[in-house]
């Protein structure tokens, strides 16, 4: 497998990032090793909270939750997915799969030997970090849920996600895709120069800092480490056999028997997951009951336009359950 790594000195002096790397070994399916790389922040004996980011982002977008957890006396463990942050890339698209993903993520948990650990997901990280959950439901004690999503392109998933970033089937020859998602799909394929700094401006409610866009583009230094960053929006499913489908309706299996606590956090104004709290909220038992947020003004990264009401609520639902 050709893989890259992005030289260390993209990530020197990182705005709100001093945080020491820490490196794990996953397995290469052509039989070798892959470096991954983690946050392992506060007490090595505290609770572990795990965070897992979604695209095009990296450990990075949890730096708010990672001071808050770790000076709370929890171990805040941030894992950047292969192909982002300072791990390892993969420069074959077909190296990226959610379930290779989902795999990477797991030899990470099982390695560091994580119990009673909350799974912290934003976006794809929801998709991944759930996925662990299915093989190894007795390691969680609790999920959160933040502008997470776990697309099946189901039927049912009609009229439940935002007419623009829908994705469900109509019949057994028709689905429905909507049009901010066929565009996100084209552009991601198609725009030359694309940069994961652009997400965080069109998708953010507050204007970021030039040296906050510069840390979400520092894994990034061309076009050749970003091939994970543009082949992530092209395993959406899109219809309901794909091969991710079929793994997330195992997930979502799973869920349905999850009873411990799960909270959903989302932004009122990201325009790509809302409704996916309400699915959340309704399929996974743990979720019964629950002082479920949606944060006023915030759009898809919560850590950027509400960090300390991201934060509160994080370490709130932590201590209470």
């Amino acid at each position: 497998m050709h893989v890259l790594r992005t030289p260390d000195d993209r990530f020197a002096d990182l705005a709100g990032f001093p945080f020491e790397p820490r490196y794990a070994t996953v397995s290469d399916p052509d039989g070798g090793t892959l470096r991954m790389h983690y946050v392992d922040e506060g007490p090595r004996d505290g609770p572990p909270i795990l965070m897992c980011h979604g695209n095009p982002d990296w450990s990075y977008s949890f730096r708010g939750l990672i001071r808050h957890f770790a000076d709370a006396g929890y171990r805040a463990i941030a894992p950047d997915m292969l192909g982002f942050g300072r791990s390892d890339k993969p420069a074959d698209r077909r190296a990226h799969s959610i379930e290779r993903h989902v795999d990477w993520l797991r030899e990470l948990v099982v390695g560091l030997d994580l119990r009673d650990a909350t799974l912290v997901c934003q976006d794809w990280g929801s998709t991944m970090g759930c996925g662990v959950v299915a093989l190894e439901p007795d390691r969680f004690a609790r999920i959160l849920v933040a502008n997470g999503i776990l697309h099946t392109a189901e039927p049912e998933l009609a009229g439940r996600l935002p007419p623009g970033y829908s994705v469900h089937a109509l019949n057994d020859r028709e689905v429905c895709v909507g049009v901010d998602m066929l565009a996100w799909l084209a552009r991601s394929q198609r725009m030359p120069g694309l940069k994961a700094s652009q997400s965080v401006s069109g998708l953010c409610r507050e204007k970021a800092a030039p040296e906050v866009h510069a840390g979400y583009d520092a894994p990034f230094p061309d076009e050749d480490h970003m091939v994970a960053l543009r082949q992530f929006a092209m395993l959406i499913p899109l219809r309901p056999d794909d091969e991710g489908a079929v793994l997330n309706r195992r997930t979502w299996q799973a869920l349905g028997a999850f009873e411990r606590p799960l909270l959903t956090v989302y932004g009122d104004s990201d325009p790509c997951t809302g409704g996916w709290e309400g699915i959340f909220q309704e399929r996974v038992p743990g979720a019964k009951g629950q002082p479920h947020v949606v944060l006023e003004g915030a759009g898809h990264f919560l850590g950027e336009d509400r960090p300390e009401d991201f934060a509160r609520h994080a370490l709130e639902f932590v201590q209470s359950t």
